[in-house]
């Protein structure tokens, strides 16, 4: 059976832990915002034949208003619990790649209960790059929204030096630094699949 997804595509719908006997495999994609979570958590589902899930995007779907909505209305700790409840909920789904929010690994326990939960993946990626992948995107995230050059560039490396400790907690680490177009995006995903000892999907 498949679902369609808000944004028109159709994926397998995710088996759930307690529906029969199964292998089953999660991987969870992290790493500091801007990196490229969802770009190779996309091309690896479309690689392997497995569901993709955005914690975001799951948690903007199930909620029903925008990452910023939510930051406005709640607070950054208000988000945060949001945020984790969310992450139990889809880490709950067999056979599926998650990408996550910059700062979910930092939160609570989270870290620990996602490496519990599945191969966590960090997506590490230099500052520099960072920089210019979130020049583009500054409006569209809360905490970096209306910054200047000087601002965002002190913010970022500030930020990415605590929330590394946390990042560097995860199973396994990938560099992508250098994931800037559709053949390198190839090989990166060459690169995770050899990581995690993965096949590709099978073909009849």
């Amino acid at each position: 059976m498949n679902n369609i997804t808000e944004s028109g595509l159709t994926t397998p719908l995710p088996h759930r832990e307690g529906q029969g006997e199964s292998l089953f495999r999660r991987i969870i994609l992290i790493g500091y915002m801007g990196a490229g979570k969802t770009t190779v958590g996309k091309a690896l589902s479309k690689e392997l034949g497995m569901p993709f899930y955005d914690l975001d995007w799951y948690i903007e779907s199930r909620r029903r208003k925008t990452i910023p909505q939510l930051f406005a209305e709640l607070g950054e700790d208000g988000f945060r619990k949001i945020e984790r409840n969310m992450l139990h909920e889809v880490a709950e789904f067999e056979n599926v790649i998650i990408s996550c929010g910059g700062g979910t690994p930092c939160f609570f326990d989270n870290i620990d209960y996602m490496n519990e939960q599945g191969d966590v993946v960090y997506l590490h990626c230099e500052p520099d790059v960072l920089e210019k992948h979130l020049r583009m995107g500054r409006i569209e995230r809360p905490l970096i929204k209306g910054k200047t050059e000087e601002e965002l560039t002190a913010f970022i490396r500030e930020q990415l030096a605590y929330r590394e400790q946390f990042y560097n907690k995860a199973k396994h680490k990938l560099d992508v630094t250098l994931m800037d177009n559709y053949e390198k995006i190839k090989i990166t995903i060459e690169k995770l699949k050899e990581l995690l000892s993965l096949a590709p999907k099978q073909t009849t």
